[in-house]
């Protein structure tokens, strides 16, 4: 193990080295670039990072930023409808994007001879995107279709039936894709105000990677993305979930194969100085089959067949969700007993040295094997420059985690795993209505 985690800690001292070397600029009109330049593949990763989520909604107009991520590839002033997918297909490239509470993200890698013209294409649309009435309705009936497949999942349904009881106050608690009802009455006024206070270019940080000079980048950038005008972003979220004073259960009856379990626990924003911690405690607990609930739930006892464990990054506190699925008869409250009390014991004993050290190194060889490609390094800087204020903070993650000790996450599970900060939910299978 002492190997193992030195030639992590070696890789650590490289990666904080020259070549995570990041060169920023902002544009006049308020856009942050951050620009890393890798040559060991004539490849480039150029992201966008707008601060505009779910969050950023209002009752009546919930799932309109997931909206404007279908619409984004739906034509523009000078690039019409699917000519992004087209140009990117035609040379190489692929594209991505993905909608959260918190942020959009916009994800294109193409060969790096590209790069104008992909500069050029995503000025295009953030400028000039189209909003020509019968494309609207045509993606509005997409997205509510998405929205009906959505409500056919069991894992999914109950994810949004657990977000909507842990949170009664903050926009936290409706669901990305928005509510049925709010999707068929967005009126075109909900659209564009939307659109451009998030789509806003000082709401913006651009990231690119790879096989790039910065003074190119820097260079193109304002000549395509400069001349985008600025707009007020949106604006703070006041609202403050209340602390959760009592544990919350929640049932879903629904057609589905076998019972589902997920646990929810209120936890700090990411820049909190317990971020680390937190994810460690969540790698002792779920990660792995050499975890403690694995081992428990699993191995031990037989009452699952599966443990896993997910958080994201935030703006404000949000949720660490615990998802067990029930071996085939198995009573879901006997799943839960043996969760809790393994969560208990986590608590009243805290971790071993070991324990600590394994998930360091799991956390470490993760990070590290993901920073050896630029697509990776390029979400990251955008994720730790948007929710961590500075990207810089990236350079020093390793260490950071290294420095976590077994006390901190001792304390972490004392303080947010309790059974009063968490909302439990459970999935009830039915057999499915036969149609006479």
């Amino acid at each position: 193990m002492r190997f193992a985690t030195g030639i992590l800690l070696l890789f650590a001292a490289l990666a904080g080295g020259q070549q995570f070397a990041v060169q920023t600029h902002t544009l006049d009109n308020g856009m942050k670039l951050l620009i890393q330049e890798d040559h060991n593949i004539p490849e480039v990763a150029l992201y966008f990072f707008f601060k505009v989520g779910s969050r950023n909604e209002h009752v009546g107009a919930t799932g309109v930023s997931h909206f404007f991520e279908h619409m984004m590839f739906n034509g523009a002033k000078k690039y019409g409808p699917k000519q992004f997918d087209i140009v990117m297909e035609k040379n190489g490239g692929n594209n991505n994007a993905s909608t959260s509470e918190d942020e959009t993200v916009y994800t294109d890698w193409f060969p790096s001879p590209l790069l104008e013209q992909m500069m050029d294409m995503e000025a295009d649309r953030i400028r000039d995107l189209s909003f020509e009435a019968k494309m609207i309705e045509s993606e509005r009936g997409v997205v509510y279709s998405e929205r009906r497949n959505g409500e056919d999942s069991p894992f999914g349904s109950l994810y949004e039936l657990l977000k909507a009881s842990a949170f009664i106050a903050h926009p936290y608690h409706w669901p990305v894709v928005g509510w049925p009802s709010d999707i068929q009455s967005w009126t075109m006024e909900d659209l564009q105000t939307h659109f451009r206070m998030g789509y806003a270019p000082n709401n913006c940080v651009m990231v690119a990677v790879g096989d790039v000079k910065a003074e190119e980048v820097i260079a193109l950038a304002k000549k395509y993305l400069e001349p985008i005008p600025r707009h007020d972003p949106p604006p703070p979220v006041r609202t403050v979930e209340p602390e959760q004073k009592g544990e919350r259960r929640v049932e879903l009856n629904k057609p589905a194969e076998s019972p589902l379990l997920m646990i929810g626990y209120h936890v700090p924003r990411t820049d909190s100085p317990e971020h680390y911690a937190i994810e460690l405690l969540g790698n002792v607990l779920a990660e792995g089959r050499s975890s403690r609930l694995y081992r428990r739930l699993v191995d031990g006892d037989q009452l699952a067949i599966s443990v896993e464990q997910s958080s994201q990054f935030s703006f404000d506190p949000g949720l660490m969700v615990f998802t067990v699925q029930p071996k085939g008869g198995t009573d879901p409250v006997r799943s839960e007993k043996a969760f809790t009390e393994e969560i208990e014991r986590v608590r009243a004993e805290g971790i071993s040295a070991e324990e600590l050290q394994k998930a360091k190194n799991q956390w470490l060889a993760e990070f590290y094997r993901g920073m050896s490609r630029i697509a990776v390094k390029a979400y990251e800087l955008g994720q730790y420059e948007v929710f961590l204020g500075d990207y810089r903070k990236l350079h020093s993650a390793g260490q950071d985690v290294e420095k976590v000790t077994a006390d901190e996450v001792r304390n972490a599970a004392q303080h947010y795993l309790g059974r009063k900060n968490r909302t439990v939910g459970t999935l009830i299978p039915e057999k499915p209505e036969v149609s006479k």
